[in-house]
């Protein structure tokens, strides 16, 4: 690495056995868990950003006695690939920062959605499982994680159509609010977050909000894991601080003829070169799940495009005419334009279409769907045309 700090949390060895760090944790009260979390400024890994801490107190502070804590390992973005690698190689972490989730907010039962294609590490899982499960019940804490299956459906990634497939119907978001802090799994208060998000918890218990909050930037505290691929020589997972420019992330991992970066795969930002010098890699910039897809001079935009839109028709739940017609819509209106059987002015009319998704859009998918497709077309329009 010539210009970026690595960082080895979140798969480094540290010398405490299994489980220990979970079993001092879980010595603390609930208020003084919600606390440290949200002095370290832990915010959501997915990509939304959500402080965890504040999550996870609005949900304490409900008083439903039956609550939940749910793990988001659906992992279908495209181009993110870091959730799998941590459930393989430290299982373990995860169930912890479950765990702690659970004695913060009162929760006895929590779940792991796993993506379907993963189905492959469920024997590795449910062995881990079975330690995990031995070492709560000798810390006197009441909670046991069930794992729900995917079946492969993107939208599942999103958090209220995940409740849905637990729940055994079909994936389909839910209207907001209530927010699943006051109502999530079973109509009970829940709080949901990544894989990458619950370790990030177990590591703060470890080594403590102050240390935590040395990485990263006032916004964008600690560290972050990046999925990188497209054109690079060096394609991989890797753990860096937040708060980078584009411009250092490329000069580590270009190809020296990069002209664009997809930041947060197919619902994220598409950045071209002349913009990577100004743009942060964090909360005050743009974020990201993780994804990071680097394209050379040798690709096309448009196909780049075509390809994202042509994801989105596919899995639209179709559940809302926005983004069930709209996906269409943008396909249709790129290729006439690339055709020649509708103006290049066109795009125009197209983007006015994007933007009304991202406003009235029922859920994520839908509203994420302009953001890859107005930065290509606006930084690209004439690969759009010719």
């Amino acid at each position: 690495m010539k210009n970026l700090k690595r960082v080895d949390i979140i798969f480094g060895a540290y010398t405490q056995e299994k489980y220990k760090v979970l079993g001092e944790t879980l010595k603390k009260s609930s208020d003084q868990i919600i606390s440290e979390v949200t002095d370290s400024g832990l915010k959501g890994r997915g990509g939304a950003g959500f402080p965890t801490g504040l999550k996870w107190k609005y949900t304490a502070n409900e008083a439903d006695p039956i609550k939940y804590v749910v793990c988001n390992a659906d992992e279908g973005e495209p181009g993110t690939f870091k959730d799998r690698e941590i459930l393989t190689r430290v299982p373990r972490k995860v169930f912890s920062g479950m765990a702690i989730c659970a004695k913060a907010i009162g929760a006895k039962k929590g779940y792991l959605y796993l993506r379907g294609e993963y189905v492959y590490m469920l024997p590795d899982l449910m062995a881990e499982l079975e330690l995990f499960h031995k070492c709560v019940k000798e810390n006197n804490l009441d909670f046991e994680i069930k794992i729900s299956m995917g079946s492969g459906a993107y939208i599942c990634g999103e958090e209220s159509a995940l409740f849905e497939s637990i729940e055994g119907k079909r994936g389909e978001p839910r209207n907001k609010p209530p927010y699943p802090t006051v109502s999530g799994l079973f109509g009970k208060p829940t709080v949901i977050n990544n894989v990458e998000t619950f370790v990030n918890t177990l590591m703060i218990m470890r080594l403590g909000a102050d240390e935590f909050k040395t990485l990263g930037t006032s916004d964008s505290r600690g560290s972050k894991l990046f999925s990188v691929s497209g054109d690079t020589p060096v394609a991989g997972i890797f753990e860096l601080e937040l708060g980078m420019s584009l411009e250092d992330f490329v000069e580590d991992f270009g190809d020296g003829d990069t002209k664009a970066v997809q930041v947060g795969g197919a619902s994220g930002f598409c950045v071209p070169r002349k913009k990577f010098k100004d743009t942060i890699i964090g909360f005050e910039g743009v974020p990201t799940g993780g994804s990071m897809m680097l394209f050379n001079s040798s690709r096309s935009m448009y196909n780049v495009l075509k390809n994202y839109v042509e994801f989105f028709e596919e899995e639209s739940c179709g559940q809302c005419t926005p983004c069930r017609v709209g996906c269409q819509q943008l396909k249709l209106g790129i290729e006439a334009v690339k055709k020649g059987e509708k103006s290049a002015t066109y795009l125009d009319t197209l983007q006015k279409l994007a933007d009304t998704m991202k406003v009235s859009a029922k859920c994520g998918l839908g509203q994420s769907v302009a953001n890859s497709f107005s930065s290509i077309v606006d930084n690209f329009k004439e690969e759009m045309i010719y």
